[in-house]
């Protein structure tokens, strides 16, 4: 090895053979910047300057390996990229990484005013995360310096040894931008990319060909923008980087052309991708690579962080034993159903078994307890599904959730939010929305693997166990296999994606342009969030795709598609009971039931959890029917409000009635007995809503589509009725499920809705509900029993005089 005597540029004569040097290097390399000056093995890495090293007294590390400054409130930086690096720094020589955290914008003209960098343990998004709480925040002050304006250095984790290397090694994030296939291949297969000043040297080092099938596979790191002359190679390099890292891969998604079916884009994963197994821990690490234009494939996504330690290192030539013919593209269509198991030294293709998730020793628990339940409460449901001779699914549901679902189960949110870590048991369940705004529960289920097969079994049990009742609209994850089951059990349902799983695929997709282009987040959240029409959002969302280079983005493409489920312009025109377009439910089972919950404690979690909410909901029934909500008007139909709807909707409902007082409407237009009016907040003009009134039936409707989406008017209908002096609200305006005896009785208007038929279930549980209550009422004493047993005779008697 030999060094120039220049401090700022050594190189590094690479020998021949010595390929685990050569990688390890340029691992370090991916890090600083690199020029290639000499062609063959010669690299040259340039260092940057000590001098350049901000808020340092000399940019050198002392005897302890540690920096001469910390960050201190008050530091000053030239600008925010300046205070990441120096932040990055500090790190290294503590013994911690950073990302990038939250940003904050002018209210005046949406330019970045304060951002937060943060430990990389921060949040909870992976099993490698603590929510450790340390970061800096820097803000931008007048003279258009960055200040450290606050700090926190308490770690709750253990920290790394601290880097030996100065300056330290900083993280730096790449813009998803596609790249051009075109032009300066060379002859490898592989070309470097130049971008925003970053040089990037990739090692031309082959395998031998005799080892690898004939086809000669780099070795290297893998990088966004790097090219391959086939998918076949592509999967070879990425079986090698994983070989020497000291993981395994598997064959992951592949994706189609429309026009013609063969496949544009493919997936490598690691082995330990997804949950379906027990070893699999849900690790995110993958490469995706693209077809281009030019018959090429390009590296267009890149995750290198594992949730799980790394086996050790082994001889790659070894590794890729995997079928020296590679595989075949268009014939490979069950490639993503195969596995990479290491046999004799080398690995095999191998079909993937479905196995469940769950373990052997629930199903004995969970039935006993199920049978137990049954005993006590003789409506309680059960189902296991059973697939050759064995168990995989369970469902189940009390005669509460049953009930429940007669009169909530209209809006139902399907959490699977085990999924988001490493779980010990894939716990799901049935959410819904009381009439106090309050989660209740109308299921439960375990699910053995994510198929198709099983989310159908999981669904068709819940339609079985509800009397056939299908909701009107559904929250569920963005899977494959779950819109399939749901569009085949639930073919009528309203299918909107779940909120965490869509930020999750962006942050994927789109993470370091969102946090670092703030021009690219305003537009992107802009298009999303404030579209009014549909014209409007393909406009702006058009205009995104052009400007930043992202027509070709298959992520992107595929929202694009699916945008009725996500989107909230188009989500808000169903009824979704008021639950936000940009988040979910408040988790029913809180942290007493977790995902990581162990089989000792989960039936008495399980039950504690669900006695918590049931009382929750019995004091605000207690609450809706003993107090009441002052009034802050003189309008009649604030006090027909409140003597219908519990305390929560009131309080929803109040807020409209006030606000529509700053608003004026203006007639627009008039065809027959239907009026168009334009109303808008008083000294306001950008927020604009049209609102179309019915004289002859009373029916209303606005472009804003609250009524459509939460089941109350919105301030602007109600400020058209001011207008048209309507005293009392019609009945169809005040839902049944947000009234005080929504748990009680059937709805008022059945006749005009529909045939008593259509209102079976909901009578035969709402009767049984009483009974219930009136049972244990009269069986408290025997004085009372015969005080019951009297009017149930009584009852049951003039019934039977009824025709």
């Amino acid at each position: 090895m030999k060094f120039l005597s220049d401090p700022l540029e050594f190189r590094i004569i690479l020998g021949s053979k010595n390929s685990q040097l050569n990688f390890q290097l340029q691992r370090y390399a991916k890090d600083t910047d690199m020029n290639r000056e000499e062609s063959g093995n010669i690299m040259t890495v340039r260092t940057k300057p000590a001098g350049l090293l901000i808020g340092k007294s000399n940019g050198h590390c002392d005897d302890e390996g540690e920096s001469k400054m910390e960050p201190h409130v008050g530091l000053e930086f030239d600008s925010a990229e300046e205070a990441q690096e120096f932040y990055s720094d500090y790190a290294t020589q503590v013994g911690f990484k950073i990302r990038i955290g939250q940003l904050y914008r002018s209210r005046v003209d949406g330019t970045v005013i304060s951002r937060r960098f943060v430990c990389s343990k921060e949040g909870f998004q992976t099993n490698a995360r603590t929510g450790c709480p340390a970061f800096i925040r820097v803000q931008k002050v007048d003279s258009g310096k960055w200040v450290l304006a606050n700090i926190k250095n308490d770690h709750n984790h253990e920290l790394e040894v601290p880097g030996e290397i100065c300056p330290p090694r900083i993280q730096r994030k790449s813009f998803p931008t596609p790249r051009s296939s075109a032009g300066g291949a060379s002859r490898t297969g592989i070309r470097s990319h130049e971008q925003d000043g970053l040089s990037v040297v990739v090692d031309i080092k082959r395998v031998k060909k005799d080892d690898m099938g004939g086809i000669a596979v780099p070795i290297g790191e893998p990088y966004k923008g790097l090219e391959f002359n086939s998918a076949d190679e592509a999967y070879k390099f990425y079986n090698t980087y994983a070989a020497i890292t000291g993981f395994k891969v598997r064959i992951g998604q592949l994706f189609r052309s429309k026009h013609d079916g063969s496949i544009t884009s493919r997936r490598f994963v690691c082995s330990k991708e997804g949950h379906q197994h027990p070893s699999r821990v849900g690790c995110g690490a993958y490469m995706r690579i693209q077809r281009q234009e030019s018959g090429r494939w390009v590296v267009d996504r890149l995750q290198k962080e594992h949730n799980h330690e790394f086996d050790s290192p082994t001889d790659p030539s070894r590794r890729v034993t995997v079928a020296s013919k590679g595989y075949r593209e268009e014939g490979s269509s069950g490639l993503e159903n195969l596995d990479l198991v290491e046999t004799n030294g080398g690995l095999s293709l191998v079909k993937r078994v479905q196995e469940s998730n769950i373990g052997s020793e629930w199903y004995n628990v969970l039935l006993d307890y199920f049978q137990s339940r049954q005993a006590e409460d003789t409506d309680f449901f059960y189902a296991v599904e059973m697939r050759d001779g064995k168990g995989m699914s369970l469902f189940w549901a009390d005669a509460r959730s049953r009930f429940s679902c007669t009169q909530f189960g209209d809006v139902i949110v399907f959490d699977t939010t085990y999924r988001r870590s490493n779980y010990i048991v894939p716990f799901a369940s049935f959410i819904g929305v009381n009439h106090h705004r309050q989660s209740v529960l109308l299921g439960c289920a375990l699910i053995a693997d994510e198929s198709e097969e099983s989310f159908t079994w999981i669904f068709q049990a819940w339609l079985r166990a509800m009397s056939g009742c299908r909701p009107v609209s559904i929250i569920a994850d963005q899977d494959k296999a779950i819109q399939n089951s749901i569009a085949q059990v639930f073919p009528g349902s309203y299918h909107r994606f779940s909120a965490w799983q869509i930020l999750t695929k962006e942050q994927e997709n789109l993470g370091a342009l969102l946090s670092l282009d703030a021009k690219f987040k305003y537009e992107y959240e802009t298009c999303i969030f404030q579209s009014q029409t549909a014209s409007e959002f393909d406009f702006a969302w058009n205009m995104l795709m052009n400007k930043y280079n992202l027509r070709e983005n298959a992520w992107l493409k595929e929202m694009y598609r699916m945008r009725k489920s996500w989107v909230p312009l188009h989500i808000k025109g169903a009824f979704f009971a008021g639950i936000p377009v940009d988040g979910s439910l408040k988790s029913y089972f809180g942290p007493l039931l977790t995902a990581q919950t162990p089989l000792s404690e989960f039936v008495v979690r399980y039950e504690k959890a669900l006695e918590q909410r049931r009382e929750e909901e019995r004091k605000e029934d207690f609450n809706s029917f003993n107090m009441q909500a002052v009034l802050h008007t003189k309008d009649p139909i604030e006090e027909q409000c409140r003597r219908l709807y519990t305390v929560t909707m009131f309080k929803v409902f109040q807020k409209e009635l006030l606000e529509c007082y700053s608003y004026a409407g203006i007639k627009i237009n008039v065809e027959g007995a239907i009026s168009r009016y334009l109303v808008q907040k008083c000294g306001n003009g950008d927020e604009r809503n049209t609102v179309a009134f019915n004289a002859s039936n009373l029916n209303i409707s606005c472009s804003c589509k609250m009524f459509e989406f939460e089941g109350v008017l919105c301030r602007h209908a109600l400020k058209v009725f001011q207008i048209m002096n309507i005293r009392e609200l019609p009945s169809r305006y005040i839902l049944h499920r947000w009234t005080k005896n929504a748990k009680y009785g059937i709805l008022r208007d059945a006749d005009s809705a529909g045939g008593s038929q259509d209102f079976k279930p909901l009578m035969f549980w709402s009767l049984r509900e009483e009974a219930r209550n009136f049972i244990e009422a009269g069986a408290a004493s025997l004085e009372r029993y015969k005080l019951a047993f009297e009017i149930m005779q009584e009852g049951r008697r003039s019934l039977c005089w009824q025709n």
